[in-house]
């Protein structure tokens, strides 16, 4: 195959969500025949970052030069048209669709002009699946429905789709995340004829070993910056997470109230917990305690919720105050006072056309008998809106009038009604204004005082680190560390989510 010349340049590129900055000052170059790996903790912009350069969101500042002329992309599809696409870790895969299909969506090989030319689609299927041969299931035909394969292979049909468009500049987004090590060797393999055929590689992971094996050069991005750059074989792990990291400055707490007692009664245990994502999670929480999970996006914390909370099939043993329990669905779960905050309100955790009111007694109807004791469901939802400070102006408003955060806290005092003695935290401050923040950690402060047990991800490295005395860390659906005490640090935190040597030894002390 003829080589291909290209090279692109992000400079400067600023993006806004709303009132939150995602990137500030984003910078990248690549090169053809270039691996460049972009590395950064939760919230640094790597995604927003990537979802510029391949049209999906636009900059409100900022300058792309492809081939040194500025470009402007308008959608994905124009990204595409000049020969730049993505393989992100959510899947877009249609799954009632077939491998073949979901691979030339938009672009099949067309009869004439006017119809679709099925058995050269077909072929040109067979030709992609090949490049992962032995890798794969005999199963994985081009006619093979996507909802039928498991996570690997669909991430593999991802790639291929991304392929199957003959790109320029490819993207790889944590695309290694549901491979196995003989899919990951030849996806390199792959990588490495991209390379020689002259395409430009840009590669996410939170897997410094697979960095160190594929990039030339590595750019990390901290709190929405381009901070620095690295010849990869010239620099080290220890050094590409200091770079993410900064200047290693204690996080100032955000709660001061004591630890907990390891004669508080246990709460929740869990031991050799697994599903689709999971692999053997142990933990315990106490009664009073708030345990932080932490990590990389994705890395199966929000799986770790929904286990607990009876919305995801599980193997292994759960423990509820000395009570083993194994909860199939979430009514169980609220039967035995647990509660989940999820982590996308608008889509889990609220009706959005129904009242403020209904929205606050959507798991505690019942409680009122009927007919409807009207008065006393109104009465307890003031109650709890006073308490959150909720701005409203009158309970029937429709939630959908509400700001983010205050949207936010009818999620919560939903939960709060039902005075949970086990409550569940899905990234529940994430999007929200700073002051809705404060209120929301004095509001754990008061249901640690009162005994509640809190097991609590966030996706921001600093609320973990300012608000609980231990932090698990997940990677790959596995708790990667266990952080405390003097390793309860951001250095600590990015090794043990990135998989570092460093990590390795501390899991192992």
């Amino acid at each position: 195959m003829a080589k291909t010349r290209v090279s692109l340049s992000a400079q400067n590129i600023v993006k806004w969500y709303g009132g939150v900055q995602a990137l500030a000052d984003g910078t990248l170059e690549v090169q053809s025949g270039e691996v460049v790996a972009l590395l950064g903790a939760n919230g640094s912009g790597k995604s927003t970052l990537s979802k510029v350069i391949t049209g999906v969101v636009a900059p409100n500042e900022g300058e792309l030069l492809l081939d040194d002329q500025p470009v402007e992309f308008s959608s994905p599809q124009a990204a595409q048209n000049l020969g730049i696409t993505a393989v992100y870790q959510e899947l877009s895969l249609i799954p009632d669709m077939s491998v073949a299909e979901n691979i030339w969506l938009g672009h099949q090989p067309m009869k004439w002009g006017i119809t679709v030319d099925k058995k050269a689609m077909l072929a040109q299927t067979q030709k992609l699946l090949d490049l992962f041969a032995g890798t794969v299931q005999d199963s994985l035909q081009p006619e093979e429905p996507v909802s039928a394969l498991p996570p690997d292979e669909r991430q593999i049909v991802e790639i291929l789709k991304a392929l199957s468009l003959d790109p320029r500049l490819i993207i790889l987004d944590e695309a290694t995340a549901s491979l196995d090590s003989r899919q990951v060797g030849r996806l390199f393999e792959l990588v490495a004829d991209w390379k020689e055929q002259g395409k430009a590689i840009v590669f996410v992971s939170h897997r410094m070993d697979e960095i160190f094996r594929v990039a030339d050069r590595a750019v990390v991005l901290r709190n929405g910056r381009s901070v620095g750059s690295a010849v990869i074989s010239e620099t080290d792990e220890h050094a590409l997470v200091n770079m993410m990291v900064g200047d290693e400055t204690a996080v100032p707490r955000q709660l001061t109230l004591d630890s907990v007692s390891e004669e508080a009664a246990v709460r929740l245990k869990l031991e050799n917990i697994r599903s689709d994502v999971l692999q053997d999670v142990s933990l315990t929480v106490r009664d009073g305690e708030l345990l932080g999970i932490g990590g990389l996006q994705g890395q199966g914390q929000s799986d770790l919720l929904r286990v607990i909370f009876g919305d995801i099939s599980f193997t292994g043993e759960m423990t509820l105050s000395g009570e083993a329990v194994h909860f199939s669905h979430p009514r169980q779960a609220m039967q035995h006072d647990v509660a989940l905050v999820p982590g996308d309100r608008g889509s889990e955790g609220l009706l959005l056309i129904r009242s403020i009111l209904e929205n606050f007694q959507l798991a505690s109807w019942q409680r009122y008998g009927f007919p409807l004791k009207m008065e006393a469901a109104q009465a307890d939802a003031k109650r709890v809106a006073d308490d959150l400070s909720l701005v409203r102006s009158s309970l029937e408003a429709p939630v959908s009038s509400l700001s983010g955060g205050n949207a936010q806290k009818v999620v919560i005092g939903k939960w709060l009604l039902r005075q949970p003695k086990l409550l569940l935290l899905n990234d529940p401050t994430k999007g929200v204004d700073v002051h809705t923040k404060r209120e929301f950690y004095n509001l754990l402060a008061e249901l640690r005082q009162e005994g509640t047990a809190i097991l609590f991800y966030s996706s921001d490295d600093e609320e973990l680190l300012g608000l609980c005395d231990r932090v698990l860390v997940m990677l790959d659906g596995r708790i990667s560390a266990e952080l405390s005490g003097d390793n309860l640090t951001h250095t600590q935190l990015i090794s043990a989510s990135m998989s570092t040597k460093r990590s390795e030894a501390l899991e192992t002390s």
